[in-house]
């Protein structure tokens, strides 16, 4: 036996160490979610690529170990990636495994074998408590669904069914943190309230809206730029580690083509100094429902016709960034003056946040004129493995 399978009377879970075993990894979401109409796919090619180091350089600083659990009869039921983040680690004092990734049948037989395995990986190497669902680095999908199962997903978010909480806490796991999102419709008017205040700090601050390209964001530098202030915005956050180089690059490339550049707003001061950042996007969660996780044979095509032409009237609201010294001085309401025009130009009439946490009520509290609503709560649990 291989030091990480892992045997029960009717589960055994093994190490991802083959071709098989990873297309077992890769599928096993098509039978959880075979009949759901809320579960929007991951593309197949992104799972394997998570696990390749020249795919994925947030590698260079974290350890993985997939898992896939099978029942008797050799059929996989579950699967797990157990994580590492050494950075995140040193940064917060932790001695942490995540486990991300997380697929199972409704059997707690299933859930505890995938969690003890992560559980037994970690100790070997010195942890001392489980936390998760996290992913290798901070814009990787975190945070278990715990309510709104009846709402579609996105491809920056967990979906998962009820039953999963309630294994974990059957488990023993506790709540370490909560995520929410906020749901809004795009008004017909820019709220006085944003005109007023953009109008003040352009004037009296030296700030303006810069509109950029995706030749300034992929060859001139700007992503990195962007990057850079995300990782000083972000620092204080749950859990956050800095973008190194390559990983920026990773991202800039992965999602860059995807995007409707007058979606994103940079505000800077007069003299260039990037302030602030808004990225949005048209949702892709229709086309990836269509595509069924596969580029081929079809599965590109719904994705061209979603980015290029047949957009969803929702807008995925992925990131705020605003330089520490210039939060909750007016910078937002530049955002808002702004994308509110893109999103009509575009024909978006909905948006909605990513993960956001509970008690970060400088960046909840932006959005009051647009009358939120809190949807999609999401947890990461917690437990001590020593």
């Amino acid at each position: 036996m291989k030091e990480a399978d892992r045997h029960t009377d009717r589960i055994r879970v093994k190490p991802v160490a083959t071709k098989q075993v990873m297309k077992d990894f890769v599928n096993l979401p098509r039978m959880i979610y075979a009949d759901s109409p809320y579960y929007v796919p991951d593309l197949d090619q992104d799972i394997i690529d998570t696990f390749d180091p020249r795919k994925n350089h947030g590698l260079e600083y974290s350890e993985v170990q997939p898992f896939v659990a099978y029942d008797r009869e050799h059929k996989p039921v579950g699967r797990i990636a157990a994580i590492i983040n050494r950075r995140a680690n040193e940064k917060w004092g932790t001695r942490n495994v995540r486990f991300g990734l997380m697929e199972f049948i409704d059997d707690l037989q299933v859930s505890r074998a995938l969690l003890e395995a992560v559980a037994e990986w970690g100790r070997a190497k010195g942890m001392t408590a489980m936390q998760g669902p996290l992913g290798i680095f901070d814009f990787d999908k975190e945070g278990m669904l715990v309510e709104d199962f009846d709402m579609m997903g996105s491809m920056v978010t967990i979906y998962n069914p009820p039953y999963y909480p309630e294994h974990m806490q059957q488990l023993g796991f506790v709540k370490e943190v909560d995520w929410i999102q906020l749901q809004m419709e795009v008004p017909e008017v820019i709220p006085a309230r944003y005109t007023r205040v953009a109008n003040y700090v352009s004037q009296q601050m030296g700030l303006h809206v810069r509109k950029l390209t995706r030749k300034e964001l992929l060859q001139d530098g700007y992503g990195h730029k962007i990057f850079n202030l995300l990782n000083l915005a972000y620092a204080p956050l749950f859990g956050y580690t800095e973008f190194t180089h390559q990983q920026i690059d990773d991202f800039l490339k992965r999602y860059v083509p995807l995007m409707e550049m007058r979606m994103i707003s940079a505000v800077e001061k007069d003299d260039g100094e990037l302030i602030g950042v808004a990225v949005t996007m048209h949702s892709l969660s229709e086309a990836l429902r269509k595509s069924q996780g596969k580029l081929w044979p079809r599965g590109w095509w719904h994705l061209l016709k979603a980015v290029k032409w047949k957009h969803e009237p929702k807008a995925e609201m992925l990131l705020i960034a605003v330089h520490p010294s210039y939060q909750g001085l007016g910078v937002n309401a530049l955002f808002f003056t702004d994308l509110v025009e893109a999103f009509h130009q575009c024909g978006i009439t909905w948006a909605e946040t990513g993960p956001q946490l509970e008690d970060n009520w400088k960046e909840l509290s932006q959005w009051k004129a647009l009358n939120p609503k809190p949807v999609k709560r999401r947890r990461c649990f917690t437990k001590r493995i020593e």
